[in-house]
C-alpha cells in the first residue's frame, strides 16, 4: 500500500452492482500491481513465483514498495533491477524522501535511470515508528512529496506517480489542505495520482469530483485492496484513515472460519467495486496485491486478463 503521501463522508448511492462476474474485458480494463519486498529467504522464493504470475497478467507496470523510513531501500532496488532484467512488463520503484538527504535521494534516482527504470512512485514516506508518528523533514532533504517530484523532474524525464487519499491523509490539517498538497504534487510534474485503497465506490467518486473542481486534470487511478484477510484489511484501514462499511464487515463476519467462502467473497467484493467504477467511467486500476498472486490472478480473469502461457526457462 502507498506510504504516507502528504498530509465518514455522507453517503451517496453508487450505481447498482451486476452479478460480480466482471463486466469489463481485457481491452477495456487495465491493471497495475504493487508488491512489497520479501522479509525472509523462504519469502523470497514465494515472492519470485508471485511476480512471475503477476507479470503473466500483462499489467501496465509492477511497483515495488519501500518499508517505513526507507528501511527496505536496498532490497527494493535489487528487486526492481531484477524485474528490469527479467520481467516482460515495466517496473516502477517507490522512492521516498523521509529520513534521507537530498543528495542521497538524487543519487538513487540517477541509479534507477541508469538501470533503465523510467517509472517512479514518489512518496513522502512513513516514519519508522508508523504512520501515527509525527513527521519531521530531513534538514538536508526534500521536505514533502511535491518537492521530491520537482527534484526528480530536474534529474530526468521520469514517469512519476504520486499518492492521493480519498478519505484525507491521517496527518493532514484538513481535507482542503490535503487537496492542496495533491495539487502541488501534480503541478510539480506528476503524471498521475494513485489513491489509497477504499471499500466504498462513492468515496472515490466524491473525491474524483473534488479533484476536478480543484483543477486537477491528470489521471486519478483507483487503488484497490482485495480482502484476503478481513482483520488485516481493517487494521490497515485504521492506519491510513480508510473507512470500512458496516455492510462489508457483516458480509465477512458471515463467512468467518471458512477459508473457501472468504476467498470467494473477497473476489466478489473486489469485482463489485471495479464493476461500479467501470460504470462511472474508470478503466485503470492499481491493485495492492499483498503478494497474493492467486487472488489477483482470479480477479484479473474476471475482467478478461488471462495469464499468458509460461515458457520454460
Amino acid at each position: 500500500m502507498l506510504a504516507n503521501a502528504d498530509p465518514t463522508p455522507s453517503p451517496i448511492a453508487p450505481a447498482a452492482s451486476s452479478s460480480a462476474t466482471g463486466s469489463g474485458t481485457g481491452d477495456a480494463v487495465r491493471f497495475s500491481f504493487e508488491v512489497f519486498p520479501p522479509r525472509t529467504d523462504k519469502g523470497e522464493a514465494q515472492f519470485r513465483g508471485t511476480v512471475k504470475r503477476l507479470t503473466a497478467l500483462r499489467p501496465s507496470f509492477i511497483s515495488v514498495t519501500y518499508g517505513a523510513g526507507g528501511s527496505t531501500r536496498a532490497v527494493t532496488r535489487d528487486i526492481v533491477a531484477s524485474l528490469v532484467r527479467e520481467a516482460p512488463v515495466p517496473a516502477a520503484a517507490h522512492l521516498t524522501c523521509i529520513g534521507a538527504p537530498r543528495q542521497e535521494v538524487d543519487a538513487i534516482a540517477r541509479e534507477y535511470h541508469a538501470m533503465g527504470i523510467r517509472r517512479l512512485v514518489a512518496l513522502r514516506g512513513d516514519p519508522p515508528e508508523g504512520p501515527g508518528e509525527t513527521y519531521l523533514p530531513h534538514p538536508e532533504g526534500y521536505a514533502y512529496a511535491s518537492d521530491l517530484v520537482a527534484g526528480l523532474r530536474r534529474i530526468a524525464d521520469f514517469d512519476i506517480s504520486v499518492g492521493a487519499y480519498p478519505e484525507v491523509h491521517p496527518q493532514a490539517e484538513s481535507a482542503a489542505a490535503d487537496l492542496d498538497a495533491l495539487k502541488r504534487k501534480m503541478d510539480a510534474g506528476a503524471a498521475r495520482a494513485i489513491t489509497q485503497f477504499f471499500f466504498d465506490p462513492a468515496v472515490f467518486l466524491r473525491f474524483r469530483d473534488r479533484t476536478r473542481a480543484a483543477g486537477i486534470d491528470r489521471p486519478l487511478v483507483p487503488g484497490l485492496l482485495p480482502i484476503s484477510n478481513f482483520d488485516k484489511a481493517r487494521e490497515f484501514a485504521g492506519k491510513c484513515g480508510a473507512s470500512v462499511p458496516t455492510a462489508l464487515a457483516n458480509r465477512f463476519a458471515k463467512v468467518t472460519g471458512d477459508a473457501a467462502a472468504v476467498r470467494a467473497l473477497a473476489l466478489d467484493v473486489a469485482c463489485e467495486l471495479i464493476d461500479t467504477l467501470l460504470r462511472h467511467g474508470e478503466s485503470v486500476f492499481h491493485i495492492y496485491t499483498l503478494n497474493q498472486g492467486q487472488l489477483v490472478e482470479d480477479l484479473c480473469a474476471r475482467f478478461g486478463h488471462l495469464p499468458m502461457p509460461q515458457t520454460a526457462n
